[in-house]
């Protein structure tokens, strides 16, 4: 491959891998006693404002950004490439500091604004959209809470069977979500506080190992690391993936669709200056329960306001419509990688410096959607 003759590239690439590899966001935004603090919102009447911890940085952050900007990249002699690790350095000195005010109320807050935005007017709006349709059946037998996380754990690794890969498992208590991948060790991580439905483990089998785990194996395939550690502002593109990989599988109800669109609106509570317990008055007045109501205010007031969860409806809609018009997923899934960012992807596969994916998506092959309003609602989202 050209990589292997371009030794300025293959050492920029490098010494940007040595210095990212603890850059792991959700390692450290997580806080680490949810358990405690939701007994005592809850015992409270939900009037005091939760007080979350949060694991200790292993890094100097302003050393890491100051040998991440020593870096020449216009020793870089293709411009195409030379732009691209130039846009790098700064999204990975923008999470750097994003990681650097956890905790810090505003400061964080400010920092995730630059990182991942905030919703627009029509971001909210669909999400509206999405609420206004009638509940499913919530007594259906799929979402009824009845597997273990070692039963569902089981059921993982019976549908990875499909993928020619392995990655570890474990368990873990101190979730804000009900399962995730980490990338930079290849770890499922499901949440042992959780009793799962048959339709979370759908929804999650396809999301979390259909596409993250996909993207991250096929990410460590690539010889420059860039596709591993991820393409600036990556998630939307990859939370857009999982997402529809939900919706090709059957397994996106509108339960999922209504909790995806509670995220948008719970996102742009900070925008209005709302407390914890203010936005989780609003998510509970709007029809949530209060356990995920609870939930949701966790994962966007964790750190001090995190904005991130607005993106899976953006991205999911993004996606729709790139295949919707005939679009290829498979360079999209050559590792974390942003659609974006597509023409870069082809140009790098093109010159030798990328491989083409390996792994895809397998509910990608054939739309199985059997939900009529599933896609009339993706059809009209604005």
């Amino acid at each position: 491959m050209k990589i292997t003759t371009d030794k300025v590239l293959k050492d920029i690439d490098n010494r940007i891998d040595f210095l990212v590899k603890k850059i792991e966001l959700l390692d450290y935004i997580n806080p680490i006693n949810i358990s405690e603090e939701k007994a005592r919102f809850f015992n409270s009447k939900f009037i005091i404002e939760p007080n979350f911890k949060y694991p200790k940085l292993p890094f100097d952050s302003f050393e890491l950004q100051r040998e991440l900007f020593s870096i020449n990249i216009k020793d870089i002699e293709d411009e195409t490439l030379q732009e691209f690790y130039e846009d790098i350095i700064y999204e990975y000195s923008g999470l750097i500091e994003c990681i650097d005010t956890i905790s810090e109320g505003n400061k964080f807050y400010y920092n995730s604004l630059r990182c991942f935005g905030t919703p627009k007017e029509v971001d909210v709006e669909n999400a509206k959209f999405i609420l206004h349709f009638e509940d499913e059946d919530l007594k259906q037998e799929k979402f009824m809470p009845k597997f273990s996380v070692e039963d569902t754990e089981a059921k993982f690794r019976e549908y990875s069977k499909r993928y020619d890969f392995t990655y570890s498992i474990k368990h873990s208590d101190k979730l804000s979500a009900i399962a995730m991948v980490l990338n930079n060790v290849q770890t499922l991580v499901l949440n042992s506080t959780h009793t799962f439905s048959q339709s979370d483990i759908d929804i999650l089998t396809n999301h979390e190992i259909g596409v993250h785990m996909v993207t991250t194996m096929n990410g460590l395939r690539n010889p420059l690391k860039i596709f591993s550690h991820g393409f600036p502002n990556n998630t939307e593109t990859q939370e857009g993936l999982a997402v529809y990989s939900e919706f090709m599988s059957n397994s996106l109800t509108l339960k999922r669709l209504k909790r995806i669109a509670y995220r948008v609106l719970a996102v742009d509570s900070l925008a209005k200056g709302y407390n914890f317990q203010q936005t989780f008055r609003m998510l509970n007045n709007y029809g949530m329960n209060k356990d995920d109501a609870f939930s949701v205010s966790v994962r966007v007031h964790r750190g001090g306001g995190f904005t991130k969860d607005y993106v899976y409806l953006t991205g999911l809609k993004k996606i729709y419509n790139y295949h919707k018009k005939g679009g290829d997923l498979a360079p999209l899934l050559t590792g974390k990688v942003t659609l974006e960012y597509k023409e870069t992807i082809d140009y790098l596969v093109a010159n030798g410096y990328a491989v083409s994916s390996k792994y895809i998506t397998d509910s990608y092959a054939e739309n199985n959607n059997k939900n009529p309003m599933i896609a009339f609602i993706l059809e009209n989202l604005k």
